[in-house]
């Protein structure tokens, strides 16, 4: 079933380079320098390391909790998930479709949730992401290694181009947004909030489940798995997969992160088409962001979704992709013969 309420992109081929992004992307170094010695942030590897813990003893006390907290701790993984893709990710960072107050609202709290910085810095960083991608003013710059990239940048001091970079980016459109503002004076507290006793409080009060089982199965559990899965986007699918659309980049299609990101795997489509609000010409196909985003569409919730036209992505797969379809399945010659 097609999306709906759909705003097709450009489909003249000079018009396919230009929009689609918010801002040019530069894909070298433009002031090469010397890379600065590592500066490790112990402070942030003692908590990353406990948080891990705890979510590793949370993942033992499975089989003692309740089927109905195994259901819980689902359903906030998804919130946790959506607050990320279809909230900072693809509304905020990337404006690939516009959302009424009480959508945006939703999305700031289950952003909360997934305690992966406030609305304004993740997109900050994240246009940089893109912006400047695999440079040294790429936050987890993916040619500094698997590590690196999935969650070594968290644990020492950022390389100087990012900082210089990420403040000559143009967020005046989040500062003008009431949610996002409001969102980043309380963040703490609705941190606190959102991601641990909200997830704790529900199964405790409605089906008695232990608080002790509640905070780490529903709190420290999800948490940290709906983490890493954010973190498989900027390492493992931009190091493995294969690139349909552009095969001259690092991002890469990858079913395992698709599914277990609710659709941000198909990441070398995304890369090369970062405003299309599905980030992936198959629509709802192991897309569990697109189909919520339509669905607040059909609701009146979620409107001006971008989206590219099937010519302008034929026009790049044929021009610089590596002849793959999907996940890795290569186009042949007689397969090309026998669709038409």
């Amino acid at each position: 079933m097609p999306p709906r309420n759909i705003d097709v992109l450009p489909t003249n081929p000079v018009e396919d380079e230009i929009a689609d992004e918010i801002e040019p992307v530069i894909t070298e170094d433009t002031h090469p320098q010397k890379r600065p010695p590592m500066q490790i942030v112990w402070r942030n590897i003692v908590y990353m390391s406990l948080l891990h813990l705890g979510a590793i003893y949370g993942m033992f006390l499975l089989p003692w909790a309740q089927p109905l907290t195994w259901l819980w701790t689902l359903a906030t993984y998804l919130m946790n998930a959506l607050g990320i893709t279809a909230g900072v990710h693809r509304l905020w960072a990337h404006r690939s479709y516009k959302a009424k107050l009480p959508l945006r609202i939703l999305l700031a709290f289950w952003n909360s949730m997934a305690f992966q910085n406030d609305i304004i810095e993740w997109s900050r960083d994240h246009r940089a992401h893109h912006k400047y991608s695999e440079t040294e003013a790429d936050p987890h710059n993916a040619k500094r290694g698997f590590f690196f990239s999935h969650c070594g940048w968290l644990l020492v001091r950022k390389h100087p181009d990012v900082k210089e970079k990420g403040k000559q980016l143009d967020l005046s459109d989040l500062m003008e947004d009431p949610v996002c503002v409001v969102q980043r004076k309380i963040y703490v507290p609705s941190v606190i909030f959102m991601c641990f006793i909200f997830p704790t409080f529900v199964p405790w009060y409605f089906w008695g489940e232990s608080a002790w089982n509640a905070f780490f199965v529903c709190g420290l559990f999800r948490y940290i798995i709906a983490l890493n899965v954010t973190w498989f986007v900027n390492s493992w699918a931009h190091l493995y997969g294969n690139k349909p659309y552009d095969q001259n980049i690092n991002p890469a299609e990858n079913f395992f992160v698709t599914f277990s990101a609710v659709g941000e795997g198909y990441h070398n489509y995304h890369h090369v088409f970062p405003s299309d609000y599905s980030t992936s010409e198959y629509g709802w196909r192991f897309n569990l962001t697109t189909f919520f985003i339509d669905c607040m569409g059909v609701l009146g919730l979620a409107y001006d979704k971008k989206k590219m036209s099937h010519e302008a992505v034929f026009r790049r797969k044929q021009r610089t992709g590596d002849g793959s379809e999907g996940f890795g399945y290569v186009v042949k010659p007689n397969d090309e013969k026998k669709s038409d």
